[in-house]
């Protein structure tokens, strides 16, 4: 199956944002470590980061990255641009190891060729976009019972998560917060589509914008992103980030393409065989995801982590991760 004119635009606007973004994690770390040395550091509250050019060029990266994955939405399908992200960890990972020293283990180099394989196989096989000319074409879409029952049952399962378990539970159990961002998001993916078409046929001189649709999908994209921001910095401030990354990213991604095939039908024009072929693409970046980020601190602890442990220290056979158990 022959990739489309479409699809190679949003290929390429995918893999930009996962370059810029994986480079701002990497610049932004910078800046912050030549603010440590001349001030007070970001964890103990200090925001000498804020003076540092660095600091500035990592956010312009990410949000240079930001821009061009929500242009991706607007030319490819979201089971082609969203487990692309997992790319920005790979570059990010890369660069850590060859510009911040920062030693990539063996099993994260196999993480990362788990990544590259399973991106290859979805885009590979990735569904041909729909031909859309209006944004009402995409509010149809919306409002069709399918997506209507998807859409009611996340704000059902949102709100009892925020109302009921998150200040309960959610400073004991990340998946209430992880489960409020991932729900969200997949309804913040399906808007930023319709919002990122929109703008597509205004530049090509069909006006979106006098519809009210657009502003509606607008307004469901700043809430859901601000609420998505919120309980993400809960997660964040309280459970460990090598930890709500990869469990975030699988959420957020499985939640999404679901939502994706119940709106736009995208596997409607697809066979057994290759609908096959991209879950399997898929389970194989989740699976170099989770390794990359398990690993990801064990080539700076060698002493601690020992891919073969020596049989003259027995006491220092330690498997990795014992520690979190």
């Amino acid at each position: 199956m022959g990739i489309s004119h479409d699809n190679v635009i949003g290929l390429v606007l995918a893999l930009s944002s996962s370059i810029f973004i994986g480079s701002s994690f990497i610049i932004k770390k910078m800046g912050l470590r030549k603010a440590a040395s001349n001030g007070k550091r970001a964890a103990s509250g200090g925001h000498a980061y804020l003076y540092e050019p660095f600091w500035w060029a990592g956010m312009i990266s990410m949000i240079v990255g930001e821009i061009a994955n929500f242009a991706a939405y607007a030319f490819a399908p979201a089971l082609l641009v969203t487990p692309l992200g997992a790319l920005s960890i790979i570059f990010s990972a890369m660069l850590a190891h060859c510009i911040l020293e920062e030693k990539l283990h063996i099993f994260g180099v196999l993480g990362c060729a788990l990544c590259m394989v399973g991106s290859t196989t979805i885009v590979l096989h990735a569904p041909r976009e729909k031909d859309i000319h209006s944004v009402k074409e995409v509010w149809q879409l919306a409002t069709e019972p399918g997506f209507i029952v998807y859409s009611c049952a996340v704000v059902i399962l949102v709100s009892v998560l925020i109302f009921r378990y998150a200040r309960r539970y959610g400073q004991s159990h990340m998946i209430v917060y992880i489960g409020i961002c991932s729900l969200t998001g997949s309804i913040t993916v399906m808007s930023v589509k319709a919002v990122g078409i929109a703008l597509k046929l205004t530049f090509e001189g069909m006006n979106q914008f006098i519809y009210f649709e657009t502003w509606f999908f607008t307004m469901v994209v700043i809430g859901c992103c601000l609420l998505q921001i919120n309980y993400l910095n809960k997660a964040l401030d309280i459970y460990n980030t090598a930890v709500v990354s990869p469990v975030y990213y699988v959420m957020f991604t499985s939640f999404t393409i679901i939502a994706s095939i119940i709106m736009f039908k995208e596997w409607d024009t697809q066979n057994a065989s290759q609908i096959a072929t991209e879950l399997c693409g898929f389970v194989t970046i989740l699976s170099g995801t989770f390794l990359l980020h398990k690993t990801k601190d064990m080539g700076n602890k060698p002493s601690e982590a020992p891919v073969f442990p020596s049989p003259q220290h027995p006491t220092n056979t330690q498997t990795p991760g014992s520690q979190e158990i």
